[in-house]
């Protein structure tokens, strides 16, 4: 889930002029559409490779090779877009609640300190790239280099559009003002490089939090702000040279299991756009609509069912409310209450694979994926069952008096329509189980499944919408991919001060043991993520804390469905919870109206969250 709030001029008198306008728009079409082509080129390479060595038993030795070069092409490109479109993840709340003037000077100031990050970052990312143009790989027998030039061609377009952006967000005032700001603040640390070199691990404290705090209230891009204090960190009180910083993003934003975030998220929207989410809401409605509160409960299947294909907490929610709302309003129902369910169910249904969430822990932390995705189905029913009893007790006077109850054969007709996309959620375990992909290639059986039945069951397919879908998952996967490199290279640089180790020991001494450490985690995630969201703080913490849960013997799997529902439930949660927000905005609902009624859901799903942690097998049963 992502807090993408876009940068749009304050009603400050200030106009945007017109060179920036006709430039940006130049320039951002002139960057989609490669984003958009290497989307499509990834899903055709890694389906190929699939198909000739399961299909044809001739694999293809490259396919994975490319896609990996690739793959870095895209994080960079779809940072680019996600800069261009104001799609970064970035806290807003606090900037959101100013008057329009001071708003305007966070705004530039945001840019600014982006603009300063990528200035710093451009000499150490063409080094980098050079160095690697030493690097021959393996398969296609071409220099790394061509692989690499992804992180500085990135970071000039990225100064492109910062620059333009800058030139568009306010006046004149309140940009110059910004850039004294930052300009003064760069100059300040560098002038006391010698002296933060003598504080020792003090630096940590301000670097690590007091930059990050900072960067972050002020509504500068999360990755970003990572980047700021890790470049800062690394340059001015260690001897690392900031290449090696590159090398850290390079290292995370590579890993090739993470070419399953923009394969996932283009496959949520493939089944939304296909009418497979609306026929197997419009089933569960047969069944529960004459019920008390039964649209309660159709929104809580709906979306986990919708959950275990698109991986996609956005896309869940725009697929699924809309048809259910409407109805649901004709019932009686408040727009604060459904708002309200909506944003539980998103974090209800967190770990149900193949979220983006499990994957990412996966490729942070060394679990199984597979694993994940087994162990992550019964803690999301358990959340359900308590969203449940909230929902009985909330309906259990409705008025049912005029609603007519679905006859079987309309429930048989509804069913017959909705197996197609019910049976995606198998086809996609099944191929994981059986070895016929790995879960970076399911995606793409997912994505050729969803294509089939759009066109020829469902006869639902808008080629006019796939461009705009595969710019969209290019821009919020480079926005994802940029916050994982950049976690990563914080996360080693917290490694090589000592602080993995002091914080290790000083979590294994707590006491109490495992029982201690897994109350501590949880109220640490739930803060993590309604601040920082769950993938920077996962990305960030959690190959820190996943040994430490190891060494006081609680399971990888278990853990990890904990800590997943514990950031799930800050990232819902207002005030500072984007996810409830992005749930308001698809409700187009009043963010005020759903705050009391949240939190008769919010105690449910930590209720449920005591139980998971408090029970492992349901986590580990299957496994």
């Amino acid at each position: 889930m992502s807090g993408r709030v876009s940068l749009e001029v304050p009603p400050n008198g200030a106009a945007p002029p017109g060179w920036a306008a006709r430039a940006e728009r130049v320039l951002g079409v002139a960057v989609e559409i490669p984003a958009a082509a290497l989307v499509a080129v990834e899903i055709v390479v890694l389906l190929s490779g699939v198909l000739a060595r399961y299909v044809f038993h001739t694999p293809l030795v490259w396919s994975d090779e490319l896609a990996s070069i690739l793959f870095l092409w895209l994080a960079m490109a779809g940072a680019v877009v996600a800069l261009r479109r104001g799609e970064h993840m970035r806290m807003t709340a606090l900037v959101a609640a100013l008057p329009p003037r001071r708003r305007a000077f966070l705004e530039a100031l945001a840019l600014a300190a982006g603009l300063a990050l990528l200035i710093l970052l451009l000499m150490p990312a063409v080094h980098y790239a050079y160095e690697e143009s030493f690097v021959v790989t393996p398969a296609l027998e071409i220099p790394n280099s061509w692989r690499v030039a992804a992180i500085p061609v990135g970071v000039v377009l990225m100064l492109v559009f910062s620059t333009i952006r800058l030139a568009r967000v306010g006046s004149v005032g309140a940009i110059a003002a910004a850039l004294a700001v930052v300009a003064g603040l760069v100059l300040v640390f560098w002038l006391n490089g010698a002296t933060l070199k003598g504080l020792g691990n003090l630096n940590l404290v301000i670097f690590f939090v007091g930059v990050v705090a900072a960067c972050v209230f002020a509504g500068v891009p999360i990755a970003f702000a990572f980047a700021l204090s890790t470049f800062g960190y690394l340059t001015l009180t260690t001897r690392v040279p900031a290449m090696t910083m590159v090398g850290r993003m390079d290292e995370g934003m590579s890993q090739l299991i993470l070419l399953a975030v923009p394969l996932f998220v283009f496959l949520g929207l493939l089944i939304e756009m296909t009418g497979m989410a609306r026929a197997m809401v419009r089933f569960l409605a047969c069944l529960l609509g004459h019920v008390r509160g039964g649209l309660s409960y159709v929104l809580i299947g709906a979306m986990y069912l919708v959950s275990g294909i698109s991986g996609s907490k956005a896309a869940d929610m725009a697929a699924v409310a809309p048809v259910l709302f409407p109805e649901m309003k004709e019932r009686g129902a408040k727009p604060g209450d459904l708002v309200a369910l909506l944003s539980a169910t998103g974090a209800q249904t967190e770990t149900v694979p193949p979220s983006l969430v499990l994957i990412t822990i996966g490729s942070v932390t060394g679990v199984s994926i597979a694993a994940l995705f087994t162990g992550g189905l019964v803690p999301g029913l358990v959340l359900a069952v308590g969203l449940c009893l909230v929902v009985r007790r909330r309906y259990r006077g409705e008025d049912l008096s005029h609603v007519r109850r679905a006859d079987g054969a309309e429930i048989r007709r509804a069913f017959l329509i909705a197996l197609p996309a019910i049976a995606l959620p198998f086809v996609i375990r099944a191929a994981v189980i059986e070895g016929i992909a790995t879960a970076t290639e399911v995606s793409t059986i997912g994505i050729a499944y969803s294509v089939v039945a759009g066109l020829l069951f469902y006869r639902q397919f808008n080629w006019r919408r796939v461009m705009p879908m595969l710019v969209e998952t290019a821009s919020l996967s480079g926005a994802i991919l940029l916050i994982i490199g950049a976690a990563t290279s914080m996360a080693w640089g917290l490694t090589q001060s000592g602080f993995s180790r002091t914080l290790a020991a000083m979590m294994a001494q707590l006491p109490g043991g495992a029982v201690t450490f897994m109350a501590v985690s949880i109220v640490t995630f739930v803060i993590l993520g309604s601040v920082l969201e769950g993938i920077p703080a996962i990305v960030l913490f959690g190959p820190l804390l996943f040994p430490i849960a190891r060494a006081v013997g609680i399971h990888e799997v278990h853990y990890a469905m904990v800590v997943i529902l514990a950031m799930g439930l800050g990232l819902f949660a207002p005030p500072f919870g984007v996810g409830y927000y992005a749930a308001c905005a698809i409700g187009r609902v009043n963010p005020d109206a759903g705050i009391g009624p949240i939190w008769g859901y919010l105690l449910a799903l930590m209720a449920g969250l005591v139980v998971v942690a408090a029970v492992p097998w349901l986590s580990t049963g299957f496994l």
